[in-house]
């Protein structure tokens, strides 16, 4: 209870620190979506001034960042029997993980590689979790980075326009208005993103074909 009042007071008063601390927790293994968190400080940058839409991108990916780290180091110094004995835990279940989902998540790097880092972090439901495997595959950390961030950066850019242009629509006034619109917006992303990881994937698989004969 403690915790989901800390995470309210952190969203009634969202600035430049806040942002990286949810993110960051976002991107650790603590159920908590981004869609609460940069299009309401994008919208808040449009409509009251008070923090620029840029900076709000620039610090959620920070945050974003360091809770994939987290993930990441978790995941490479524990080890794959630990991370499955807590995916199976009670805690884990609460966490809403489960051994089922650290499984995708690692066929997915698996049948992806590097890039999955990059793809993951924009697919709903593989995005917080695709550290994980990264960490358990001891991935080069700098490589690492340089897809979560670009990853992430454009995940954020997007919620970001996203609030930025619901300042501008009509009828939305309400913080509970603002995240339903949002909701709706980031699932079709979503499904988008799926299609474009896929049609990259293919292609890459395809040229190594070529290149194999």
């Amino acid at each position: 209870m403690e915790s989901v009042a800390f995470i309210q007071w952190c969203l009634d008063h969202l600035n430049y620190w806040t942002i990286t601390l949810l993110m960051a927790i976002e991107s650790s293994f603590i159920p908590f979506p981004s869609e609460v968190v940069v299009p309401p400080a994008a919208y808040k940058a449009a409509v009251s001034g008070e923090m620029n839409v840029f900076l709000v991108v620039l610090f959620a990916t920070i945050g974003a960042n360091i809770g994939a780290l987290i993930n990441y180091y978790l995941a490479k110094w524990l080890g794959r029997p630990i991370i499955y004995k807590f995916a199976n835990s009670r805690f884990g279940h609460m966490c809403l993980i489960d051994e089922a989902k650290v499984q995708n998540a690692e066929v997915y790097f698996e049948k992806h590689g590097a890039l999955s880092t990059f793809i993951g972090r924009l697919i709903p439901a593989v995005r917080q979790l695709i550290s994980i495997p990264a960490g358990l595959a001891k991935m080069k950390l700098s490589v690492f980075l340089i897809y979560t961030t670009l990853g992430a950066g454009i995940w954020n850019a997007i919620l970001a326009a996203i609030g930025y242009y619901l300042s501008t629509v009509p009828g939305i006034e309400t913080e509970e208005q603002l995240l339903a619109k949002v909701t709706e917006y980031s699932h079709e992303l979503g499904y988008i993103f799926i299609g474009i990881g896929v049609f990259i994937v293919a292609y890459l698989a395809y040229q190594g074909m070529r290149k194999g004969k």
